[in-house]
Parts: C-alpha cells; sequence; structure tokens
C-alpha cells in the first residue's frame, strides 16, 4: 500500500468484517457508507452537518466535476477538499459509470470513450489516462480505476467483452496513477452475474495489484436476490487485507445484506435524493411523510434519532413544509437519512466487533419489515 494509507481489519463475524482505513486525511471507520457529493456537495447539506452524522468520508464524482466546473479548475483552486470546505477523505469515482448511462450519446473504443456533454452537448473523451489525471487534480484521496459498467441483464458474450476491457483499462490505470504516497488506487472487478467472469476479474486485478478493491457493475437492475446471489461469492475472490467496496449501494436492507457477505465500503445517492422527495429511512423501513396520515402527528419521524429533524420537528411540520415547497423540507429529510445510515453503520461495527452480527441482522430485518408505526 502507498505510505500514509493503511487498511486494518480488526474483527471478523462470519463473513461481516470491522477495521479502519487510515489516511493522512483521516481514519475511515469500516464498514462504512459514503455519502455522495455529485458536484462538490452532499446535496441540501453543509459539509459540517455531514460530518456531524459521523460520516468519515464522502464520494466525489469525476464525471460530473470534470464538465463543471472543470478539473483544472479546481486545482488552482486548491483542489476538491479546500473548493468544497471538507477537510476529511474523498474517493472519486471513475466516470465510467456515467458515460455508460449517455447510451447513444457515448462511442466505446479500446482507448476510452467518446461522449457528448449533457450539459451543452460538447465532445470530450475520457480514458484511463485522463481519469486519473482528473482524479489526480481533483486530489482525491482515493482513486477508482476507469472501467466499463454494461447495464443489465446482457449476454454473457457482451459482459465477457466488457469486463476484459475494464481490465485492460485497469492495468492503464494502475500506470498512469504511478506512485503516489498517501492516495490509494482501488481496481473494479466486473462480469455481471456470471460466477466465472467475476472470477476471471478478480484474478486479473489480484495480477496487477490494487490499494483496494469493488465490486462493481451491480445495482444496474439486477435486482437485489441476484445482487445477494453474487456477493455470496465475490467478495471472496479478492484480497483479504484490502478494503472491498460496494458500488452504488443502496437501501438499508441492501447494504445490512452487503456487509453480512463482506462489503467494506457503500455509496449510494439514495439519502439525499430521497429527502427531496419526501421520503424518509427509519428501521421501521421507509416513510412517505408527504402522506395525509402525517399532517396532525406531533410524534417525531424516529424516536431514537439525534438529527435536527427529528430533535426539533413533528411529522406534522415535516409534512407541512413538504406540501408547500419549502427547501426546509429537503434538508431536514436529507440530514435525518444521512444520519440514519451512518447510525446503521455503527451498529453493524459494534455487532461485529461483539461477535453478534447475525442477532443484530435477523433484529434488524425483523423490525425493518414491520413498516412504520402506527398512526395516531
Amino acid at each position: 500500500m502507498p505510505r500514509g494509507f493503511q487498511f486494518t481489519l480488526d474483527h471478523t463475524d462470519g463473513a461481516a468484517r470491522a477495521g479502519v482505513i487510515k489516511t493522512p486525511r483521516g481514519e475511515v471507520r469500516t464498514p462504512a457508507f459514503m455519502p455522495v457529493g455529485t458536484a462538490g456537495t452532499v446535496k441540501g447539506m453543509l459539509p459540517e452537518s455531514v460530518a456531524s452524522t459521523g460520516a468519515d468520508i464522502i464520494l466525489g464524482n469525476t464525471y460530473h466535476l470534470m464538465l463543471r466546473p472543470g478539473a483544472e479548475r479546481v486545482e488552482s483552486l486548491g483542489g476538491l477538499h479546500r473548493f468544497m470546505n471538507w477537510q476529511r477523505p474523498i474517493l472519486t469515482d471513475s466516470g465510467g459509470f456515467q458515460v455508460m448511462s449517455l447510451a447513444g450519446l457515448r462511442k466505446l473504443t479500446e482507448e476510452g470513450v467518446r461522449f457528448k456533454s449533457h450539459i451543452d452537448g460538447a465532445i470530450h473523451e475520457l480514458t484511463p489516462e485522463r481519469s486519473m489525471e482528473i482524479q489526480r487534480q481533483l486530489g482525491s484521496d482515493i482513486l477508482m480505476c476507469f472501467d466499463e459498467c454494461p447495464a443489465l441483464p446482457a449476454t454473457e458474450k457482451a459482459l465477457a467483452e466488457s469486463m476484459r476491457l475494464s481490465m485492460r483499462w485497469a492495468a492503464r490505470s494502475k500506470e498512469a496513477f504511478g506512485d503516489r504516497a498517501g492516495h490509494a488506487l482501488f481496481g473494479i472487478q466486473q462480469g455481471g452475474v456470471s460466477r466465472d467472469l467475476r472470477a476471471e476479474s478478480a484474478e486479473a486485478l489480484r495480477a496487477i495489484e490494487f490499494d483496494g478493491y469493488a465490486v462493481g457493475g451491480l445495482a444496474v437492475g439486477e435486482g437485489q436476490e441476484a445482487m445477494f446471489g453474487v456477493l455470496d461469492h465475490a467478495p471472496g475472490m479478492l484480497p483479504e487485507d484490502k478494503p472491498r467496496y460496494l458500488m452504488g449501494v443502496g437501501k438499508p436492507d441492501d447494504i445490512v445484506g452487503a456487509v453480512a457477505r463482506g462489503i467494506d465500503m457503500m455509496d449510494c445517492v439514495l439519502p439525499t435524493r430521497s429527502g427531496r422527495t419526501g421520503q424518509a429511512w427509519t428501521w421501521r423501513g421507509m416513510v412517505n411523510i408527504k402522506n395525509a396520515r402525517h399532517r396532525d402527528d406531533p410524534r417525531p419521524l424516529d424516536e431514537g434519532c439525534a438529527c435536527p429533524a427529528c430533535r426539533g420537528y413533528s411529522r406534522a411540520y415535516l409534512n407541512h413544509v413538504f406540501r408547500s415547497g419549502e427547501m426546509i423540507s429537503g434538508m431536514l429529510l436529507s440530514w435525518h437519512n444521512i444520519q440514519f445510515f451512518q447510525d446503521l453503520m455503527a451498529e453493524m461495527r459494534s455487532a461485529i466487533r461483539a461477535g453478534r452480527f447475525e442477532q443484530f441482522r435477523a433484529a434488524f430485518e425483523a423490525r425493518y419489515r414491520q413498516g412504520d408505526i402506527e398512526p395516531l
């Protein structure tokens, strides 16, 4: 591992793992959930508010930041940490997933991807080398290698071709990354839902050697059962002594199931996206605060939560400000959701260290299935 970057696996409980990633900008306790700061901000949140929830690390988006305001501009202004006023670790994705979603606006070659900006139609090119350069300019603590992420379902032939292209790009990413003290590069396992392709991908990545490894190509339409089927074997194909990152996941029950299968890191836009649409995540599942049942309810959203939405406001108020289109609605619900996701991670870390993860998991699933509290 590069100087200044270290992963220590402290405890295991079955396949579940608890540890610490040490970086020059601070420690990341695992299992970790990374709030997503797509354009240099976690939507609706101040950086200090995000930190107050217990988040050790956030995710930045290479594709969006390269288009606006531009990686060169961010670099000239002191890097992404200074630019967005977040001094803790930042992981940046490679841009591959966003480029995949452009569909007819991109052209894929061995060299990389040419695509049209969704903002102004300008032509851009992303290659493994350019992705590494952009992430370096942003000042990322953890960089992701450039990969091609096919949508599911896909044929075995298409998945194999895509995975092998991603492995060639992984080798180029590693070479372009070079030797950067205090910064880490993660490889990304691909292969869709094919066990054989996942094994081939893992073997290729282990041969290249990375500081951490991601399970990519999931949460792209395959459903939870298929995702868990892959996670039953894919994480175990990766080095035990390196962090394992499941990209783009997800809902609370997805996260618990992923940790149970050996995943250390996750990210998702869900907490803030849900918050903006009147949805709150709790230990009893998802709550639609816009529903009429909450209009006269003086109770907090979640009595056990310490976030401002639960400490200071009633369900009736949250229902009112959402229906009124007030900005505070999305702000409070996003804060609550990020707090809940961080509380969930903290509870899992404690359970793993105490050797009671399966008891925690059973209790979580039983409560989560019950649904929201009864209306008054």
